[in-house]
């Protein structure tokens, strides 16, 4: 859906909230209460927030942002001789102007590298041909840029399995009510590369075009240029979703809003790189197993409330979303 622009003045300064996780994994009911209190605001808001205290090590994200770096530096038939479309699981390079996410736009200025868990031919996930499940590819000589990516993803699985936990708490649900939704999940870790925004962009023309994200959560980083803007359906108008050092932006995705009775929200946001530098920005995925199913929370429903949603498996769910026109080529 393209969004027409509104003529107030955009939002200048940050205003998603900024939520100190520090201790989630050992919290006391204490603290836990206090974490789920800031959670269940903002995701009935606009489904977008900050984290800090996260405990993701600095020096692996700076590793992993020097990796990708040299990665996109690479000759464009380096990079193309692991393009995604020679993967049967999306895994790969995707070059500039290959993805229009905002409808009746111009192709999004920026170029990707798609990456996931690593799982085995023989693995039944792989076998059964689940979305999102299978092998990387990777250009040749890269066995640091392997190591940090593999760690990276690791370690975002294992902190978006706890945000789910803390979600689970901000909507009165036992902690473990995701348990089986977070086993062995499809995740996908984006490496994103945008070029500055040209002086002369076309009508529309945008590093990433307005959308809402497909799955579960999405744990963000950014580096320090900037460009990410998140649309305020109250006010209607973009805010500017500023990087802030040691934070990730967490956003929820279609399926939640599915999962909750749009409760909870997913919201449409975008990127326009005006820095007048190179952009570079790590999106993590969590979609959760694709086999699970999503079906309305009973702590969602209003009395006499029912339902806006069929149950779906997120496997379904996730495929119904690619079939969208932009994505006619996937899956």
């Amino acid at each position: 859906m393209m969004v027409t622009e509104n003529k107030k003045t955009e939002a200048l300064a940050t205003s998603l909230p900024i939520i100190d996780i520090t201790g989630y994994s050992t919290a006391t009911p204490e603290l836990e209460k206090e974490l789920c209190s800031k959670i269940r605001e903002a995701c009935s808001d606009k489904g977008f927030f900050y984290i800090v205290g996260h405990g993701i090590d600095q020096s692996l994200i700076s590793e992993l942002l020097a990796q990708m770096q040299l990665f996109f530096g690479l000759p464009k038939n380096q990079k193309r001789a692991i393009d995604k479309s020679l993967s049967p699981n999306d895994r790969g390079y995707e070059a500039i102007k290959n993805q229009t996410l905002e409808e009746g736009t111009p192709p999004d200025l920026k170029e990707g590298f798609y990456l996931g868990a690593e799982y085995a031919d023989d693995h039944p996930m792989v076998q059964a041909g689940r979305f999102g499940y299978g092998k990387n590819q990777w250009p040749s000589n890269s066995e640091c840029f392997q190591k940090a990516s593999n760690q990276y993803i690791n370690e975002m699985t294992e902190l978006a399995t706890s945000l789910m936990s803390l979600l689970a708490l901000s909507l009165n649900l036992p902690k473990n009510y995701f348990a089986a939704f977070n086993h062995e999940p499809a995740v996908t870790l984006r490496m994103l590369h945008y070029p500055p925004q040209p002086e002369n962009p076309l009508p529309n023309e945008k590093g990433c075009g307005a959308h809402t994200d497909f799955g579960g959560l999405t744990l963000l980083l950014q580096d320090h240029n900037g460009g990410l803007q998140v649309w305020d359906r109250k006010q209607e108008y973009w805010i500017d979703a500023k990087p802030i050092k040691g934070s990730f932006i967490v956003n929820l995705g279609d399926m939640i809003s599915r999962w909750t009775n749009d409760k909870y929200q997913s919201t449409l946001h975008r990127v326009i790189n005006k820095s007048g530098k190179e952009r570079y920005s790590m999106p993590f995925f969590f979609t959760g197993n694709p086999e699970h199913i999503v079906s309305c929370i009973p702590t969602c429903l209003d009395p006499n409330e029912s339902p806006k949603y069929p149950p779906i498996s997120v496997e379904q769910h996730m495929r119904n979303m690619y079939k969208k026109p932009m994505f006619d080529n996937k899956y």
